[in-house]
């Protein structure tokens, strides 16, 4: 005999009793997450960087009762990788929900950087709509018109919201008409430019239909995705199809495959067929399955049409494949995204310093992480090169590239990278070299019209529009070969004395523009191995720029500075002072150093020179050239 549990009532139930009323009870907790599709709506918010996309989401999932009352809530919650709430911004697109009355809002929040366009053309399959994000100021951005064109490619109903409309120069109704710009320009239907616009304030969690509107809340956004987003059809009747669009890990159950339901149900070990991207099929079975309440995976019985699930039991399975019936067996069209435009080598660290730091140094673990990179990262391409510790890596910007090698060097591993190229195409009619072309948007205070001008002009690039909107402010937009963006970044910040910003992205492959002007100083380069001396080095930084202190460990071919002359300059950067037993007047003069611009990974990047490589260590960032010694080095 036992007691039932709840302690609400005492009755006595004998055992085989108290099983069915458990099983019961479970399976009533399990229904309570399944939602009918007709009340389910899939949307992605989608923006360029720092428009207040993850902010709208936290406001959202604070409004929809998704937190505690007295629950610690984190600022950007969807922002969950430490290198996204460093740089305040959204790396990896992610999933949530939100319940609005008895209706389910699946989320998706998307990057807004343009080197990571690959997750959002992923995650525009999964959704049925989107809204689109605009700051009040800034107005239509290059990545706002990326996304706006795939969402529209797709034929996806879109929610415009006018966000951040409390700035002091906040300018909503030239917006408005922005957008309605962007959606001509982009060939939108009669259907798509109907869109309902709406105003914003994601900080304080308000929206409103219209600017004189009293509201003090989301629910005028809630609403009007109801309204505007369409709930998920099946896309057939007789079968069943899941589209895998990202891939995660679960330390207690393994790999997981999260998609969304186009036709059928799946079930809870039901046996299920994976189809391939070469057509071939695989048969296995769900272990486990989880859809998304709030932050967190339930696990459930079963899952219907429109909804975006987690599945267990997939140890080889990848992105944009599909799962469906062993018996029927009817695949989605893959996930297609744009090509890179930029590459890297990636090598195993040759300085004398590798190994020191790192963990993982060889080139069959730096092979193993990037083939695991690939698996989540739909815009990266990885090949072998003919030297077998080398490794050609193309995705979408320096950025990219960059916050791949940031993530590596803090799991543990050394690896050395070279500079960064553009990746050329060859016309199939002309048989011309095409190179890639971007976008560039540029906003300035009116005083650095002129150098910003000058600088782009040195690296081809072209003007094509200038607006002037009478606040002190000049917004410029320029076509410019992807090459000549390398390295401009912090030229550019140097010039508009951090007061300009810069936004790109890829336009299109156009013809080879001929040679460009690389950097017009040389490198100070270490002649020997030792630590850095401050009598050494305070005899050097009148050469040019230093970029380490005393007391730092240097080797030959180390570079340590910036030379102020068009050559390289083989110093020695840890000479001593002779000490002799003559006084001098001069000899308790204090060394003074001039402050040393420290060297991030991206500025690296931006100023090696083609016979330079940067070492990648957990611990340091060093940059070297290809030749160490001196008397094997070619001189400039």
């Amino acid at each position: 005999m036992g007691i039932c549990p709840f302690g609400l009532f005492r009755l006595r139930f004998d055992p085989q009793s108290v099983i069915i009323f458990v099983s019961l009870f479970y399976e009533l907790i399990s229904n309570t997450f399944m939602v009918t599709a007709d009340k389910i709506r899939n949307i992605a918010i989608i923006a360029h960087v720092d428009h207040g996309k993850t902010t709208l989401v936290d406001a959202m999932l604070q409004q929809s009762g998704t937190y505690r009352d007295n629950e610690a809530v984190v600022e950007r919650v969807m922002d969950s990788m430490d290198i996204e709430r460093e740089r305040g911004i959204t790396i990896m697109a992610k999933n949530t929900s939100v319940r609005y009355g008895d209706h389910k809002i699946n989320i998706v929040d998307t990057p807004g950087h343009a080197d990571f366009g690959g997750e959002v053309e992923r995650v525009l399959k999964m959704v049925d709509g989107i809204v689109l994000l605009v700051d009040s100021a800034e107005g239509c951005l290059p990545q706002t018109r990326f996304v706006l064109r795939k969402a529209l490619e797709l034929k996806l109903p879109c929610i415009a919201l006018v966000n951040k409309i409390d700035r002091q120069d906040a300018r909503p109704e030239e917006v408005v008409n922005e957008i309605y710009d962007l959606f001509i320009d982009l060939g939108a239907t009669d259907e798509q430019i109907e869109f309902p616009i709406l105003y914003s304030i994601s900080r304080d969690g308000i929206a409103k239909k219209d600017l004189a509107d009293e509201s003090k809340d989301l629910r005028p956004l809630f609403d009007q995705v109801l309204e505007t987003i369409p709930a998920p059809k099946a896309v057939r009747e007789d079968a069943l199809q899941l589209l895998v669009a990202n891939i995660d890990y679960n330390a207690f159950v393994g790999r997981l495959a999260i998609g969304r339901m186009f036709s059928g149900t799946i079930s809870k070990n039901q046996e299920v067929a994976v189809s391939k991207r070469d057509g071939s099929i695989q048969k296995t079975r769900v272990k486990e399955l989880f859809v998304f309440e709030g932050l967190e995976r339930v696990s459930v019985e079963s899952a219907g049409v429109g909804e975006i699930v987690a599945l267990a039991g997939f140890d080889d399975i990848n992105i944009g494949e599909t799962i469906t019936l062993p018996d029927n067996p009817t695949p989605l069209p893959v996930i297609a995204v744009d090509e890179p435009t930029i590459s890297m080598i990636f090598g195993v660290n040759t300085s004398p310093f590798s190994g020191i730091d790192g963990k993982f140094v060889t080139s069959r673990q730096i092979k193993d992480r990037l083939d695991r990179e690939l698996l989540g990262n739909v815009a990266l391409r990885i090949t072998q090169t003919e030297a077998a510790e080398q490794f050609k890596v193309s995705g979408r910007g320096e950025l990219q590239l960059a916050i791949l090698i940031e993530m590596m060097r803090r799991e543990g591993y050394e690896v050395q990278v070279s500079k960064p190229e553009v990746i050329t195409q060859k016309d199939e009619t002309t048989g011309e070299t095409l190179e890639p072309f971007e976008q560039v948007v540029i906003d300035v205070p009116e005083e650095f019209i002129g150098v910003v001008t000058e600088a782009l002009g040195r690296r081809k690039g072209q003007m094509t529009k200038m607006i002037n909107n009478g606040s002190g402010r000049v917004r410029l937009e320029y076509e410019i070969p992807s090459r000549g963006l390398i390295g401009f970044r912090g030229e550019f910040l140097t010039e508009t004395k951090g007061t300009g910003l810069l936004n790109t992205i890829f336009l299109r492959f156009d013809k080879w523009q001929g040679e460009m002007k690389n950097r017009s100083t040389g490198s100070l380069v270490a002649d020997r191995m030792g630590e850095s001396t401050t009598y050494s080095l305070y005899n050097l930084q009148e050469r040019g720029t230093l970029f380490i202190k005393p007391g730092v460990k240097v080797y030959e071919g180390m570079i340590v500075g910036e030379n102020a002359r068009a050559v390289d300059l083989d110093v020695n950067a840890i000479k001593e002072k002779k000490l002799t037993n003559m006084r001098t007047t001069s000899a308790d003069e204090a060394m003074r150093l001039v402050p040393v611009r420290d060297m991030s990974l991206e500025r690296a990047l931006e100023f090696i020179a083609d016979d330079e490589l940067i070492e990648v260590t957990p611990k340091a960032i060093r940059l070297r050239k290809r030749v160490l010694k001196a008397n094997e080095r070619p001189k400039k």
